[in-house]
């Protein structure tokens, strides 16, 4: 079998790791695979292709601020695309991300239509039932239509006009005859589906895998303590927040701040990871710019008493994944499919305004001193790579099996 995936990364970011873990699975397993990519730096690997152009993605994204277009440019490394797919032959194709400014989707989708290739689809966020936004957060206009949209200026941005309208009509002519199946991290996200112009396509939920046996697991008691004493935080809890743009609207990285100022004299530090603007902090809170060391992220996750996740929303948020398999637990704000990660008393979500509710919950969870083993546990068994490349392999194989039938 011979499965292309597509995305916007390769072996970086949350969505180009899974890509890149189910790649080199596929490949281990005897299958042939593939990864084209868009932005990123250049990936070694047979059959892995960059095929973005740097100078055109640039073009792109100054073309979607000027025009409110997203998604309509790129043609050269549209091609390149293409012409990879016409020589790699894939049985099936399987879709990540398409926004961030480096295809243009139109001749991209007709281009498969055309050949009658399968086509798995895995949404990550809800770009592709929207006029452009990758959440919706409140506004719901992407159920019946798009247009006057309250976050115009949002990525993908428009410096000066409003083309939502346009762009979801477009969506919706060139996905309505699409025959592909959709994939969900979380439920929250298929039924969001169930509640847009895709409704009548095939949904199904799979959740997120991640490193769980050689890179997110609990660290020792010594490598933690190590840790600490590097960084002046010995005999200190830790609140653990991560999040690349920590401090970006969606991420809530200043709610977490605000929370901060609950602990200050107490003997418990806030740690931020992401953090890459200057901010105004209380003594009680450490800043850590943003950092693709993945075991350096392990020991960090270990050593935190609890991890704090502050999103205005979210689909399936790797971090609580990677948190909860070090053995740390969560306490977050209920928002998209934030909750369905954790399971209580491992995991508490709390009303996006309730912040006495988030201060009880971290009191609580650093009181309960809960077994690092039987929270890892939990997320090894939910979350493993392993796991998640299991109930894809199903649906590539039943893929091929219909298009061979």
């Amino acid at each position: 079998m011979k499965v292309l995936l597509i995305d916007v990364n390769c072996k970086n970011s949350s969505t180009g790791k899974i890509v890149y873990n189910l790649y080199q699975r596929l490949r281990e397993d005897g299958h042939q695979a593939a990864i084209c990519y868009g932005r990123g730096k250049r990936v070694d690997g047979e059959n892995i292709f960059k095929f973005g152009l740097d100078f055109e993605t640039y073009i792109h994204a100054g073309l979607s601020r000027i025009s409110g277009l997203n998604g309509y440019f790129s043609p050269l490394s549209t091609r390149r695309l293409i012409r990879f797919i016409e020589t790699f032959q894939p049985d099936v194709v399987h879709i990540h991300e398409l926004h961030a400014y480096f295809v243009n989707i139109k001749p991209l989708i007709n281009y498969l239509k055309s050949k009658k290739i399968r086509i798995i689809w895995t949404f990550h966020c809800e770009y592709m039932y929207t006029g452009k936004c990758g959440y919706a957060y409140k506004c719901e206009n992407w159920k019946e239509t798009c247009g006057n949209c309250p976050k115009i200026k949002r990525y993908p941005k428009s410096l000066f006009f409003d083309f939502t309208k346009k762009m979801f009509r477009d969506k919706k002519a060139l996905l309505s005859d699409l025959d592909f199946m959709i994939v969900t991290p979380s439920q929250w996200l298929a039924d969001r589906v169930k509640m847009s112009f895709l409704k009548d396509k095939k949904i199904t939920v799979i959740h997120n895998g991640i490193d769980a046996d050689h890179v997110f697991y609990p660290r020792s008691a010594e490598k933690i303590e190590s840790l600490k004493e590097a960084c002046g935080l010995t005999n200190q809890k830790i609140v653990l927040s991560v999040a690349p743009d920590i401090m970006s609207d969606r991420k809530g990285g200043k709610t977490v701040l605000e929370i901060s100022k609950r602990f200050v004299g107490e003997n418990i530090r806030f740690v931020l990871i992401g953090a890459d603007r200057d901010e105004t902090i209380e003594p009680n809170v450490t800043l850590i710019k943003r950092t693709n060391d993945q075991d350096e992220l392990a020991m960090w996750y270990s050593a935190a008493d609890v991890f704090l996740i502050c999103s205005k929303q979210e689909n399936f948020p790797t971090t609580c994944l990677e948190a909860v398999c070090c053995g740390t637990p969560v306490v977050g704000i209920d928002a998209g499919g934030t909750k369905e990660t954790v399971p209580a008393p491992y995991g508490v979500f709390c009303d996006p305004t309730d912040l006495d509710g988030l201060e009880q919950a971290i009191r609580r969870q650093i009181l309960m001193k809960q077994e690092t083993s039987d929270i890892s546990k939990i997320g090894q068994t939910l979350y493993n790579q392993k796991t998640m490349y299991l109930s894809y392999l199903a649906l590539y194989e039943s893929q091929n099996e219909s298009l061979e039938g």
